[in-house]
């Protein structure tokens, strides 16, 4: 889009607190996703039961391959249906494929039967691709409810809900393994299978206060789908043509790519890893519950933080925390060792995720939203694929160099550690107001 076409349509104002808390209750929302399967319970229930009688090792690098081809796919994709969601005035629309996609592949994983990893794989790998979808038109609708200098405390205030939202199901859904029958079911399997069903009704009934008071502006034509994606498409090779425009967002996307790749690789794999080195699921989990409970009030702490020290500093603070937890956590070896991990982790999360969503926001084009946010979650993808399945790798090479099961999963969780140092690193030569 040029700057002629920029005149004549727009940006609008922000649209008010309801559409702010509107559009935080979509991280509500999702966020049960990301709680309860993706780091939750999906880890256990695939290494104990879809992959019953694998190796841990192998059963390790199965779902680190998984979430390493669900990323490939959803990066390739992103920033083609942002620009065709942009051009079309459609980020609603997306969004409600997306969703949909997410929770019914989700409610769709109580069906998977003992051994069946392959059907686990696929049912689990498009549930991480509608999830991250969602992110993507969810994301750029953050231009559309808050303004410049309110972004750090409304995405705060989206991570914070999804913590908040993210644990209550969490907790619910483990006091349903714990005391099935309480529930009405046979035993902790069917607990979690039920489980999985609640993430799909949970993420689509709360999602609905985004579709009722969220507005986008109309175009001044409804496009097809058709041409929405053949105007995408001419818009995002423009952008890719004049990448080198962006030098700002470039770097910062190179930092972000390395420093949430070992974000999210600890999101994916904590709860494997501490299976791996013989801790109870049941601790796992309930560590696990624990970051959402401090992950509320810490995730709306670091907006404010955000607005006081910079958000760039508040961003570094957090990926220094990541470093020492990666290297703690390579030496842990009781399970207060991963309480207190879990702990700090909690203390950081949300934040790091916030502010790099608001800091990003603050520098890319108004007027593309949706596309520069799939380039956003493509390098959040990207950094998916080579996360994972680093673990799985260097635990495999580990092991084949000699090394017993536990030391190599310390071989494999260690390895995190570069990518804070690189992306933290790269993010100290960003500078916003270039932006």
């Amino acid at each position: 889009m040029n700057e002629s076409e920029n005149m004549k349509n727009p940006q609008p104002l922000p649209q008010g607190r309801r559409s702010v808390l509107s559009w935080a209750f979509y991280d509500w929302a999702n966020s049960a996703y990301a709680t309860t399967v993706m780091a939750g319970f999906l880890p256990v229930f695939f290494k104990e039961f879809c992959c019953a009688g694998a190796d841990p090792v192998v059963s390790t690098a199965r779902l680190g391959f998984t979430n390493a081809a669900a990323g490939l796919l959803a990066a390739f994709l992103f920033p083609l249906l942002g620009a065709a969601a942009d051009r079309g005035r459609s980020r609603r629309r997306f969004l409600l494929f997306f969703l949909g996609l997410g929770a019914l592949t989700t409610a769709c994983l109580s069906l998977v039967q003992a051994g069946q990893w392959p059907a686990a794989a696929i049912l689990y790998g498009l549930s991480l691709v509608g999830f991250a979808g969602g992110n993507v038109f969810y994301d750029a609708l953050l231009l559309l409810v808050a303004g410049r200098k309110d972004m750090d405390r409304v995405s705060a205030l989206g991570y914070a809900l999804g913590y908040l939202g993210g644990g209550i199901l969490l907790a619910v859904n483990i006091w349903m393994t714990l005391d099935p029958a309480r529930f009405g079911l046979a035993d902790p399997l069917q607990a979690v299978r039920a489980s999985f069903v609640t993430v799909g009704i949970w993420w689509l009934v709360f999602s609905i206060p985004l579709f009722l008071w969220v507005r986008e502006p109309a175009g001044k034509e409804r496009l097809s789908i058709g041409v929405m994606f053949r105007e995408g498409w001419k818009n995002l090779t423009g952008t890719l043509r004049g990448i080198r425009r962006y030098p700002t967002i470039l770097l910062f996307l190179l930092a972000y790519w390395f420093y949430i790749d070992g974000v999210d690789t600890i999101i994916r794999m904590a709860v494997d890893y501490g299976l791996s080195l013989g801790f109870a699921s049941k601790d796992l989990i309930l560590a696990l519950l624990m970051v959402q409970f401090i992950g509320f009030p810490a995730a709306l702490a670091f907006g404010r933080l955000g607005d006081r020290i910079g958000t760039k500093r508040a961003i570094l603070l957090a990926v220094g925390v990541y470093l020492l937890v990666t290297i703690g956590g390579s030496l842990m070896r009781t399970r207060e060792d991963f309480f207190v991990m879990a702990a700090a982790i909690g203390l950081v999360q949300g934040g790091i995720q916030a502010l790099s969503r608001s800091f990003y926001a603050r520098i890319i084009p108004p007027d593309r939203p949706a596309e520069f946010f799939g380039f956003f979650n493509m390098v959040g993808k990207f950094s998916v694929i080579f996360g994972p399945a680093l673990i799985g790798l260097a635990g495999l090479a580990a092991r084949a160099a000699g090394f017993e099961g536990p030391v190599a999963s310390r071989i494999g969780i260690l390895s995190v550690a570069l990518l804070f140092l690189a992306g933290g690193t790269l993010l100290l030569f960003v500078d916003e107001e270039k932006g």
